[in-house]
């Protein structure tokens, strides 16, 4: 990662884009191409790669044929939960926090990890929750909307409806239009 001036960043030596098929798929055009004779700058220019990258597949591919190519699985740690348990978590969230036992519908990263923590016996801190909720899960973070307790939705509606139409003042018809300065 690179940092240029004090708010642009630029991201290098990240992953290319697309699915671990679609990588594969391009190893093997590569390959393919190589096999037919061009040479690797061509290749690396047709496929999109760094020439360093051609080299390195097409070793691959000379050391191991079909399976030097082949896609593997994504790096990184797996979940603490299963699928199943992250299915059963889903459920316990959608019933709401006071089903948990909590006094208000909000939940938090800080309630969701104790949750986890006495159902399933796996500790998890608020980063790791949110971790979990965003990608396990697909969740995204909401802002709850905020109500008075004393709000009456029936006479807010008959204000909207009655009273706000006759106090809202409409443009006249018969002048000019009024133009922008």
């Amino acid at each position: 990662m690179h940092t240029i001036g004090p708010c642009l960043t630029i991201l290098t030596d990240m992953r290319p884009l697309g699915t671990a098929g679609q990588l594969e798929k391009r190893r093997r055009r590569a390959t393919a191409l190589l096999r037919a004779g061009k040479p690797y700058r061509e290749v690396a220019r047709v496929v999109r790669a760094s020439l360093s990258a051609v080299v390195r597949w097409h070793q691959a591919y000379r050391r191991d044929r079909r399976s030097g190519l082949r896609a593997r699985p994504v790096p990184g740690r797996p979940p603490r939960l299963t699928k199943v348990q992250q299915e059963r978590l889903r459920q316990l969230l959608l019933r709401g926090a006071r089903a948990a036992g909590h006094t208000t519908e909000l939940w938090t990263l800080k309630r969701i990890a104790m949750l986890i923590d006495r159902r399933f016996g796996v500790r998890y801190s608020p980063v790791g929750v949110w971790k979990l909720l965003r990608h396990g899960l697909g969740w995204s973070w909401q802002k709850p909307e905020r109500r008075a307790l004393q709000r009456d939705d029936t006479a807010i509606e008959q204000w909207k409806t009655q009273e706000w139409p006759h106090i809202k003042k409409r443009r006249s018809t018969w002048g000019p239009p009024r133009v922008s300065r």
